[in-house]
């Protein structure tokens, strides 16, 4: 499956938030079929030992819609997670969208609300900066 036209913007990205590239792409299996989430990283987590392990769908929402954009982001995601349950359940699930998608599409009430209600782990990014603007976990995480 080819990569997201800001894949390698959001790699980057991670890397200098201090995340350890570990797959990529990162395999899950749902439906009887192995899908690519574009990428599995992992840090330590401040001064734990633990692992914190993510894996990022990354999306550059730039159709003609921005709506039909996040309706197959939506369908991937949710697809993704529960692939990623069953495999790696430490695992949390990033949905990648650029700054712009989410200041125009992301902000909108009805986006805020299917945010909570299909409970997506968001970051925003900047791919002419290659940085990671905003996290936006819903687990309560300190990302």
């Amino acid at each position: 499956m080819a990569k997201d036209l800001f894949h390698e913007a959001v790699k980057v990205a991670l890397q200098k938030e201090g995340w350890e590239i570990t797959d990529d792409p990162y395999v899950v299996e749902a439906f009887s079929t192995n899908y690519n989430v574009d990428l599995g990283a992992e840090r330590l987590i401040g001064a734990r030992r633990e692992k914190e392990l993510i894996a990022v769908e990354v999306k550059s929402f730039i159709g003609p819609s921005l709506l039909y954009d996040f309706h197959l982001a939506l369908g991937q995601y949710l697809n993704y997670s529960r692939g990623i349950r069953k495999k790696e359940p430490r695992r949390t699930l990033f949905l990648a969208v650029p700054e712009s998608a989410y200041l125009s599409f992301f902000t909108n009430p009805d986006a805020q609300d299917a945010i909570l209600d299909f409970s997506i782990n968001l970051f925003s990014y900047n791919d002419l900066t290659e940085s990671i603007v905003k996290w936006m976990p819903q687990n309560n995480s300190e990302l």
